[in-house]
């Protein structure tokens, strides 16, 4: 039985486990098979998982479609907790950051028509725009709550400042940044700021983009739009020094565990929050199907330190998240 948590203002409990969608969308992980992603769903329901994440973004519109399709051949959405998230527009595949209200009020019925649904479980900020003012995102997210189109608000790659403005014009339930074994910035205010206002974290990037998936070998290349080729972890020579830490990350969690490297990443997350959901990524269904392998075990506190001492040891320079920032609207438009 996969654990649950609470978000405020939903019906049911969504699992602390979540089905992240952005590689099914094929934008930025090198495309995708629509058939392979609907099957990959149904795996992650059956496998337990309640809680599946999404995003217009993610295709440009792709994943939404394709999450919606598999909803409705599955059935029962009122045991689905759906996320997707608004506040990102598009030219062709140039992404960039929109979060006027005008925008908010067209991708919510957009993202309802894709997802064959009339209602989002919880409705995310993708990003803050800073040609925008906060607060009228935060107000047009207050109207789409209080119409009951989404029925819980979330907040994604936000700073506490942000989220401390947008809180005095509506609430906020969720918040969404990067978080694994190797990318820990949130520790320093997120994390903390969330748990004393019960807002909730969805942590993604949990496996790191595949790094700590433990199948990826030095002679790895990625191709096309693939965001990897932008993310220097996966480039001479922090690559070999994060693999390295990884080899023994998978050691330590055959040993002393006998469990894999990625369900170590996942059961840290979920350890290291107090009532987090990890983000598990997924696009063919058996790399969903090992979720059972985080039920029975925790990270005592020796572990966690012994962590710690594997990625001292292997990486020199850590590398964080700042490539993942989408441009300003102005950026791409003039551009």
């Amino acid at each position: 039985m996969v654990e649950k948590t609470s978000i405020q203002g939903l019906d049911i409990q969504p699992t602390r486990i979540a089905l992240g969608t952005w590689a099914i969308g094929g934008w930025m992980w090198g495309g995708s098979d629509d058939h392979e992603s609907i099957r990959t769903i149904h795996q992650a329901i059956e496998s337990g998982i309640n809680t599946i994440d999404t995003a217009p973004a993610y295709g440009q519109g792709h994943a939404e479609t394709v999450v919606g399709q598999a909803l409705q051949e599955f059935g029962h959405r009122e045991q689905v907790v759906l996320a997707t998230k608004v506040c990102l527009d598009w030219v062709g595949t140039d992404v960039f950051r929109n979060g006027s209200k005008e925008r908010i009020m067209k991708e919510i019925d957009d993202s309802l028509t894709r997802l064959k649904t009339d209602y989002i479980d919880v409705y995310q900020v993708h990003w803050p725009d800073p040609l925008v003012p906060v607060e009228e995102t935060a107000e047009a997210m207050g109207e789409l709550y209080k119409q009951g189109k989404i029925r819980a608000i979330g907040v994604s790659n936000f700073t506490t400042e942000q989220m401390k403005a947008f809180m005095r014009v509506a609430p906020i339930h969720t918040v969404q940044p990067p978080y694994n074994l190797f990318e820990r910035e949130i520790e320093k205010d997120v994390l903390p700021f969330a748990e004393k206002q019960n807002i909730v974290a969805l942590c993604y990037g949990s496996l790191c983009r595949g790094l700590l998936g433990g199948n990826m070998t030095a002679d790895r290349k990625f191709t096309g739009d693939d965001l990897r080729l932008s993310d220097p972890k996966f480039q001479a020579p922090h690559f070999t020094h994060y693999l390295a830490a990884v080899q023994e990350l998978k050691n330590l969690a055959q040993e002393r565990f006998g469990k894999s490297v990625r369900a170590l990443a996942v059961r840290w997350i979920l350890d290291k929050t107090k009532n987090g959901i990890a983000l598990w990524g997924a696009r063919h269904p058996d790399q969903i199907t090992s979720v059972s392998e985080i039920e029975d075990f925790h990270l005592d506190s020796q572990t966690l330190a012994d962590i710690d001492a594997i990625l001292t040891k292997n990486i020199p320079e850590p590398i964080g998240t700042e490539f993942m920032a989408p441009p300003v609207r102005d950026d791409v438009i003039k551009g």
